[in-house]
């Protein structure tokens, strides 16, 4: 028996869903899952949906059972499901509810190991019980913190005799070591729910698995500590900000010229108005891709110019971020160096050495310090706390990915309000 592909659904619109399911199944995904968000949203009739569109395929209810596991999996199998979800977090007499029930309705039962502190132990556990499958999952938000499932996958497929799934941020890189780690059953969701191109990335996937071999992808994949910078390269300034919940703006900071795209960690200085040496200095204390952020007060006269320029590049610092005044803008915009400033004026100031470099600086609400990290692009610049950057460039990596899905479904005749069926989700005022 080769390794099963399972579709994760987890949208939380049904004409979306059903969209990249047609796509996905005629290029060789094997399985369909009703993911829990669409479940949540849809209820049940997103199985019964996916029962009648694909009526010889193996249709999963994402349930993630917690409790009253009888009535729960009835409802799941009687609406077309045939595997059903609970969570091994369950008590035992949930699960022995679940396996029962799915005995009486004709549904096989799959523990989903997302979250258990002891897998291996569980997985027996459970196993003895009468489960017939296992996933080891590792969640969404764990992935965003560089998480991923294989050492425990390969540690619970040996323990048990039954088949074990895993699920977590697989895609065409990666879907062999799921395969090399044990894996009888892959589940993949953004991957493909997500691509500009669903049913070429289910190809790319299905042939990683049978052939197992790794297809490289930029998207889909999450990042370590060691990798932030590869993420906030792809991602725009806009997308940093919606995954931070549209925070994180430097206000009224602006790009010297139009199409400048800088990331990087931050050096932080602070100066007086008008006073560069401490910003001329922070050049040569930049390391290489470093981006230096400059608390000038946000008046002039300019502390930045085209000389600082020239020993910024010699330095390889990525760009430079004022709050205040630059000057040079003319000559600067040749050289193609990321500068972005508040103000632009033709004045400089005198370097008198008032100031600091590497303290916390202030700029409007948000406090920086040297380590965090930063995008900035034609509409300006975002900053990313050093704290929670491995979080937060991952779920703006995340967001990117569902933007260049829903811009290519426009892109074949339909309107964003009717993608994201807008007046749907509108709160309701009682």
């Amino acid at each position: 028996m080769g390794i099963f592909l399972q579709l994760a659904l987890d949208f939380v619109d049904l004409s979306r869903a059903l969209l990249v399911a047609e796509s996905a199944m005629a290029a060789g995904a094997d399985w369909l899952e009703a993911g829990t968000p669409l479940i949540k949203s849809e209820g049940l009739n997103a199985v019964r949906e996916l029962r009648r569109r694909f009526p010889h395929h193996c249709i999963v209810a994402d349930m993630k059972i917690m409790d009253a596991g009888r009535i729960e999996v009835e409802c799941a199998a009687k609406a077309g499901a045939n595997l059903v979800d609970v969570l091994g977090a369950a008590s035992d007499a949930t699960i022995a509810e679940c396996i029962q029930a799915g005995k009486n309705y004709g549904a096989k039962i799959v523990v989903d190991l997302i979250s258990v502190p002891d897998p291996v132990t569980r997985a027996r556990q459970v196993e003895a019980l009468g489960a017939d499958y296992l996933t080891v999952h590792v969640a969404i938000d764990d992935q965003m913190v560089g998480r991923d499932p294989f050492e425990t996958l390969r540690q619970v497929s040996q323990a048990v005799q039954i088949p074990v799934g895993v699920a977590g941020g697989i895609n065409s890189a990666t879907a062999a070591q799921a395969v090399a780690s044990g894996a009888s059953y892959i589940i993949v969701g953004g991957a493909i729910t997500k691509a500009k191109n669903p049913d070429q990335a289910t190809r790319e996937i299905r042939r990683a698995i049978d052939e197992q071999v790794v297809i490289p992808t930029t998207l889909f994949h999450r990042v370590g500590a060691a990798h932030i910078i590869e993420a906030l390269k792809q991602v725009s300034a806009a997308n940093l900000s919606d995954a931070l919940h549209r925070s994180g703006v430097l206000p009224d900071i602006r790009p010297v010229f139009a199409g400048l795209k800088v990331a990087g960690r931050v050096l932080t200085v602070r100066t007086y108005p008008g006073d560069w040496a401490k910003p001329v200095e922070a050049i040569d204390r930049a390391e290489p891709g470093d981006v230096i952020v400059i608390d000038a007060g946000g008046v002039g006269p300019a502390v930045w110019g085209e000389l600082a320029t020239h020993s910024a590049i010699q330095r390889q610092v990525a760009g430079v971020v004022i709050h205040g005044g630059l000057r040079d803008a003319g000559d600067i915009a040749p050289l193609r160096f990321p500068a972005f400033s508040r103000l632009v004026m033709p004045n400089a100031g005198e370097p008198k050495g008032f100031g600091e470099i590497g303290i916390p600086i202030r700029i409007g609400q948000m406090t920086i310090e040297t380590g965090d990290w930063l995008v900035g692009d034609d509409d300006g610049v975002v900053v990313l706390p050093q704290k929670i950057a491995v979080e937060y460039a991952n779920r703006a990596m995340d967001v990117l990915e569902r933007e260049n899905r829903i811009r290519e479904e426009i892109k074949s005749g339909k309107t964003l309000a009717t993608v994201t069926e807008l007046l749907r989700w509108e709160k309701k005022v009682s």
